[in-house]
């Protein structure tokens, strides 16, 4: 029905980007389901959100586990029926030369990253097609957060770049096919820079048994303290996100950058491909970051 109350799923919903989707919704009025994996800030989050009179649902979920996800999609549909909007959303980080990522590395980055997304497509798509077929008013999109790391390769992010690269590719190939089969349900990609988030501490709620035995190298040292600086530095905020993303929504916009400017990037990697010539220097534009990371990681400074 056209007057029916919006319903939105989010992923990773107790902090940074989740949150303020959560927020900006209830600011609307409408129904909120989150899921977050560290249940404290999820408690926390979930009664402010209840304390502005939306409806609620709140349910501890790792999004690495089908059958979590599953539940969550189950619960969703008994409450408040199949919903409109889907920001598949949590994420975490990790860093370092890519040989030197451990198989536990690789398994938590893209169990959360690119399989919680996948799990969550293959919940909550049919029932919105499902939904749409008998409610001709009713739109749906399902949001995929990847980042700008799924556009270009910076260098000692490979397990992080691999993830949000096969995100970018998957909400491609779904927007495509839900093309194929509806006019009412769509998908968006949110490819969000270094923007004021907790994602670089997501280490914070990595499982006890995908921790690695050892500790971090010299270069995941450095990778760390990189993205540290960077997204604690981002002057484009987690609610300026939120308001962007609600609008590309709105307008049927596909792609959704936080930085548009640092497209030049990615068209001078396509320009790479077309031209078949080798990667261009990430540090081209910054040369004293290319020779200080070459100095820390060669043992030269």
């Amino acid at each position: 029905m056209s007057g029916a109350v919006k319903t939105l799923v989010i992923t990773g919903a107790a902090s940074g980007f989740g949150l303020e989707f959560a927020r900006l919704g209830a600011s609307r009025g409408y129904n909120i389901v989150m899921a977050d994996v560290e249940q404290g800030a999820l408690d926390v989050a979930a009664a402010e959100i209840a304390a502005t009179g939306a409806q609620v649902l709140a349910q501890r979920v790792d999004v690495s586990k089908h059958e979590q996800i599953d539940a969550l999609a189950a619960a969703t549909q008994a409450r408040f029926g199949a919903p409109h909007w889907v920001f598949n959303n949590a994420g975490v980080g990790s860093g370092g030369l890519v040989w030197e990522n451990t198989l536990k590395d690789w398994d938590w980055v893209l169990g959360v990253n690119l399989m919680g997304v996948v799990y969550g497509v293959k919940a909550f798509t049919p029932m919105m097609l499902a939904r749409a077929k008998t409610e001709p008013d009713y739109r749906g999109c399902i949001v995929n957060t990847a980042s700008m790391a799924g556009i270009l390769n910076a260098p000692t992010m490979g397990v992080y770049n691999v993830s949000k690269h096969a995100v970018v590719s998957l909400t491609e190939t779904l927007y495509q096919d839900l093309k194929l089969v509806s006019d009412q349900v769509t998908a968006s990609v949110l490819c969000p820079y270094f923007v004021a988030t907790a994602i670089a501490n997501s280490h914070r709620n990595r499982p006890q048994d995908l921790k690695n035995d050892e500790g971090p190298t010299l270069s995941q040292l450095v990778a760390q303290a990189q993205t540290s600086k960077a997204v604690s530095s981002g002057k484009v905020t987690a609610p300026m996100i939120a308001e962007r993303v609600f609008a590309a929504i709105e307008s049927d916009q596909f792609y959704i950058f936080s930085h548009p400017h640092a497209l030049g990037n990615a068209r001078t990697r396509m320009e790479d491909i077309l031209e078949i010539r080798n990667p261009t220097d990430p540090f081209a534009e910054r040369p004293d970051i290319g020779v200080m990371l070459k100095a820390k990681l060669r043992g030269t400074e």
